[in-house]
């Protein structure tokens, strides 16, 4: 297995930033995949997770050898209990195509979150995230935490430039 990546990131990301940070995100990947990054560890939320788990499977087509990896705190069914139809539909596309699933609690409950986002820590030598500082009571922003506490890279892509803590 080669060198692992995780994401963590807000749910609601502004139409108007998409584009442009989809862009950014594919050109930090193609870099990190020519430097033997080929695990990729998403949580499955709607917003930069599902995202990230998109573009992971595009860029598959052109590097064969990544795989995706799913992290969910708890079964399909309850994590998009409350996603729009759209929402579910990318889900259920991302899901179907991931290389793999681990599913942390068959049922939703206080920690499974945390829990969650504690296995995607621990699975990444660096972490790529769209943090916003003014958002650190988040998951995101606990996840943000655990990636610097463990020591891995963070990249977060929600500034005009890439920025590394």
């Amino acid at each position: 297995m080669g060198k692992a990546i995780c994401f963590t990131g807000h749910r609601q990301i502004a139409m108007s930033e998409v584009h442009t940070l989809l862009e950014k995100l594919r050109r930090i990947l193609r870099t990190a995949i020519t430097e033997g990054f080929s695990e990729f560890y998403c949580g499955g939320a709607v917003g930069w997770d599902t995202y990230c788990g998109m573009v992971v499977l595009e860029l598959r087509e052109q590097y064969p050898d990544i795989h995706l990896h799913l992290v969910l705190p708890c079964p399909p069914e309850e994590q998009v209990m409350y996603y729009t139809e759209l929402q579910k539909r990318l889900y259920y596309q991302v899901y179907e195509r991931a290389d793999s699933r681990v599913i942390i609690s068959m049922v939703h409950h206080k920690n499974c979150m945390r829990e969650r986002n504690q296995r995607l820590v621990d699975a990444a030598d660096c972490c790529i995230c769209y943090f916003r500082q003014n958002a650190a009571r988040t998951g995101t922003g606990q996840t943000v935490r655990m990636a610097k506490k463990k020591g891995i890279p963070v990249a977060n892509l929600s500034t005009k430039e890439i920025t590394w803590e």
